[in-house]
């Protein structure tokens, strides 16, 4: 694939360290391509990575995350979203268990990802921990992804109700994670109703991205203390996605800041049009 300066989709990006003065370890990156000097299909990339291990050990991991996803990416002939989403995010994890196991210091060390792999109007996207993917689409939002922490497997399984989620003092430990000594299985739900099956959310892979769609890849310091009704309200309700990020952070913040907040708006413009007629690309899942 072919890097390019400007983005098919409208991007906003912010990043915070919270205010516990805690060292920021999320990392993102939002990179645009066409994918070939023949094909001009536009495609974007965008990730965010949140770190885990102290001792500035998260912050290493998450920049591996972000740097090895990309990179696959932008090797890669972009025909084979779901393949090479796999291959990416388990090479990054390789990167990074290979990155500690050589390192006193940076031994233990993790992160969680979301990937949002755009080809034309087409969305592909991919999770591993508790980043998260919001779509709002006519001012209802909509959690694509599933959490992978012990949290969401107690209320699946009636151990807890969501009501009983704030405060729980296993919140925060999460089921899978980049690092990890066996390759992490990666997610390819994309729940577009909660009362979807695991098969049915896997088969939206694919989806047909529609204007003024507008996607959230956001790491927990956000959804830990800004519900998904809420930020829903607070991008709807802003006048550009600079505006919406800004508020999302400040939200955050005001409650407490007590984790890294990092937010990746994606937007499709409204004159985004069919690309079954605008581009011509074979794709193979």
């Amino acid at each position: 694939m072919i890097r390019t300066d400007r983005a098919h989709l409208n991007t906003v990006a912010l990043t915070h360290a919270g205010m516990t003065e805690k060292n920021n370890e999320d990392r993102y990156a939002i990179t645009s391509f066409q994918l070939s000097e023949n094909d001009k299909t536009p495609c974007l990339l965008a990730v965010v990575a949140d770190g885990i291990g102290g001792h500035r050990a998260g912050e290493v991991a998450s920049e591996l995350a972000v740097n090895h996803i990309t990179q696959v990416f932008a090797k890669s002939d972009g025909r084979h979203p779901r393949k090479t989403l796999e291959s990416a995010i388990h090479e990054a994890s390789e990167a990074i268990a290979d990155h500690a196991s050589s390192s006193d210091e940076h031994e233990g060390m993790g992160a969680t990802c979301a990937c949002i792999w755009v080809v034309g109007d087409k969305l592909y996207i991919a999770t591993i921990g508790d980043t998260r993917i919001y779509l709002l689409r006519d001012d209802r939002i909509q959690q694509l992804t599933t959490d992978h922490t012990w949290i969401q497997e107690a209320i699946e399984k009636n151990i807890i109700t969501p009501e009983q989620v704030e405060g729980h003092p296993n919140m925060h430990i999460i089921r899978r994670h980049l690092g990890s000594d066996e390759l992490p299985e990666v997610d390819f739900r994309m729940r577009l109703d909660d009362n979807q099956s695991d098969s049915q959310a896997e088969d939206n892979q694919g989806m047909q991205i529609l204007p003024g769609d507008t996607f959230l890849i956001c790491s927990d310091g956000l959804t830990d203390l800004v519900w998904n009704d809420e930020i829903g309200k607070i991008i709807s309700s802003n006048s550009s996605l600079k505006a919406a990020a800004e508020k999302l952070v400040e939200t955050a913040n005001q409650r407490g800041g007590h984790d890294n907040i990092t937010t990746v708006l994606v937007s499709a413009p409204q004159d985004l049009r069919d690309t079954k007629s605008k581009f011509k690309t074979w794709l193979r899942r």
